[in-house]
């Protein structure tokens, strides 16, 4: 997202009939509650509809994806008085939890559209929530980035491509892979900016609605669910942004 709302009118999530293009994208995973990552929230619109995910790092301060902040019907930015951050809700049909309004959104400056990087925000919330925050990745960390390494998804998203989204929290384990077959799924791919995850046969993966989501290896958020096309096809894993080159400009914000 840059400055300019000019500049995002194109960016959009992909659909869920758009099945060939990048979506805003647990698939293969299983249930999963609030306790195990307290630092996880749900973003929803100002009349309680989830669309995004995203991570505490204080607990006044939520690491998500920048392309949520896109309105989707406008193509502008979202505002902070639109935005709610939920903790501690495992199922969303409930009024568990905390619930926090926004405000104030920073978009990286960078941000033009999901599939070309820089997709990572920070939303500052009015008051702090009581869960403490998830730590975040090392700036140029590579240990946590080496292919093979396991990261686990968190999101309230659909759990099949065609299905609809999960009122309850899932959460699916996921290898990160080689930046090999990641460039060999997505032409756009960037190693900078970008990593991916993802088994060969498929089956596991964010989907749509997990957005912003965290992806967590040895209790640090090491990526922010960003897109990929459809949910858990073979040969497509799922794309995250790579908080690692981002930590510096982050610390910035918090």
């Amino acid at each position: 997202m840059t400055g300019a709302v000019a500049a995002l009118a194109g960016v959009h999530p992909a659909t869920a009939g758009a099945a060939e293009e990048p979506q805003a994208r647990v698939l293969g995973g299983s249930a999963a509650t609030t306790d195990e990552a307290p630092w996880l929230v749900a973003l929803t619109d100002d009349h309680g509809r989830q669309f995004c995910g995203g991570t505490l790092v204080t607990p006044i301060k939520v690491v998500t994806a920048a392309h949520c902040m896109v309105e989707p019907l406008t193509g502008g930015q979202r505002g902070p008085e639109q935005l709610r951050a939920i903790a501690g809700r495992t199922d969303l049909s409930t009024d568990e939890g905390e619930v926090a309004e926004v405000d104030r959104v920073w978009v990286h400056p960078g941000f033009r559209g999901y599939t070309s990087g820089d997709d990572v925000a920070v939303l500052t919330l009015r008051q702090p929530l009581s869960q403490g925050g998830l730590p975040l990745v090392d700036q140029g960390d590579t240990e946590h980035y080496r292919p093979g390494t396991v990261g686990r998804v968190y999101g309230w998203g659909k759990t099949s491509e065609s299905g609809q989204p999960s009122t309850t929290l899932q959460a699916v384990d996921v290898p990160i892979t080689t930046d090999e077959a990641c460039r060999g799924a997505y032409p756009n791919y960037d190693a900078r900016s970008m990593f991916c995850a993802g088994v060969p046969e498929g089956g596991r993966d964010a989907c749509t609605g997990d957005s912003g989501g965290p992806i967590v290896a040895d209790n640090r958020l090491i990526g922010v669910v960003s897109y990929g096309t459809g949910c858990g096809r073979p040969n497509t894993p799922g794309v995250y942004t790579r908080l690692s080159s981002y930590t510096g400009e982050l610390a910035g914000q918090l």
